[in-house]
């Protein structure tokens, strides 16, 4: 699998804002950010996908896959319902004084 295969995206909310800027109890900033990435790709992959790309040194990669939710769609012809893909999202953490300019917010 290529690098832009397994990394699809950055995801910025509220939550990943705050993972940013992580402390642990020695009162280091340990920096995480959140990716969407492919079903298939395991933690090994993740982390070369992003010491690759961004060139950052990789501490620790926690994944979670998300279920997709269910949608219903009202339209004049009637109600359908669909449920949405599943997927995938990576936490990465980073060692201490490294940071991700295109996903700082």
């Amino acid at each position: 699998m290529e690098i832009t295969e397994i990394i699809k995206q950055g995801i910025i909310t509220e939550k990943s804002v705050m993972l940013q800027n992580t402390k642990t109890p020695k009162g280091e900033i340990v920096p995480r950010y959140t990716f969407a990435v492919a079903l298939e790709a395991n933690k090994y992959e993740i982390r070369m996908a992003v010491e690759q790309l961004f060139g950052v040194k990789v501490v620790r990669v926690n994944t979670i896959r998300m279920p997709g939710k269910a949608r219903t769609l009202r339209t004049r012809k009637g109600i359908y319902h669909k449920e949405e893909r599943p997927w995938k999202k990576a936490i990465v953490t980073l060692a201490p004084g490294q940071a991700i300019a295109e996903l700082q917010a």
